[in-house]
């Protein structure tokens, strides 16, 4: 779907006019927040890298999203249940903007002007984020291993507009990211390179079948 306005602008004007928002900075492997039943959180990460990760019962790891410089996340995009405990977690030093709120439209105690704007554009971000969810689902979805690497790098080289990318993601968090067994993924990646389908060096793969 992608932003109308300009994002840059709009989270420098979110860091500088909103006296409710705080920025906190993390080592990798920190825990940069969690996701929490009835609280209404908007996190922006600034610079880095940081997961979105849930553990099951036996310590299963899952990682549901992988951000970037000036994703948006937090509560408001998910609804969280007392079972359902989200983590982010960084994956490298990064910078993040918070902003707890109990009305959107609450104004601050110094009168800030930037919730007004904040109001106009949430609308637009969740449905940004709402695509990214679907596209998620469908990714999800697919049928077998082979297809979610597939799908995976067909998205990943749309977005990048290249037929040759670095992975985001290690092979480890990617496995976590598809849902799928490591070992499984990586006889598959074998095979499409075997078959001509893929090319790998490293973590930079380029696409063959395009």
């Amino acid at each position: 779907m992608g932003i109308s306005f300009d994002l840059n602008n709009f989270i420098y004007d979110f860091s500088c006019n909103c006296k409710k928002v705080q920025k906190k900075s993390f080592s990798k492997g920190q825990t940069v927040t969690t996701y929490i039943k009835n609280r209404n959180q908007l996190c922006i990460l600034l610079n880095g890298h940081v997961d979105l990760v849930r553990y099951d019962s036996n310590g299963n790891r899952t990682i549901v999203e992988h951000f970037s410089k000036n994703d948006f996340f937090g509560e408001v995009f998910y609804k969280v249940t007392v079972n359902n405990e989200l983590i982010v977690e960084a994956k490298s030093a990064c910078t993040v903007l918070f902003y707890i709120y109990d009305e959107l439209k609450e104004q601050c105690d110094t009168d800030c002007k930037f919730h007004n704007t904040l109001s106009e554009r949430l609308p637009e971000l969740m449905l940004d984020k709402i695509t990214e969810l679907n596209t998620r689902i469908e990714l999800l979805t697919q049928r077998n291993t082979r297809d979610k690497i597939l799908m995976y790098f067909s998205l990943i080289s749309t977005r990048k507009q290249k037929k040759s990318f670095e992975l985001p993601l290690s092979l480890t968090d990617l496995a976590d990211y598809l849902n799928v067994n490591r070992s499984a993924m990586m006889r598959e990646l074998k095979l499409l390179k075997e078959e001509g389908l893929v090319d790998k060096i490293g973590n930079r793969i380029t696409l063959l079948y395009k």
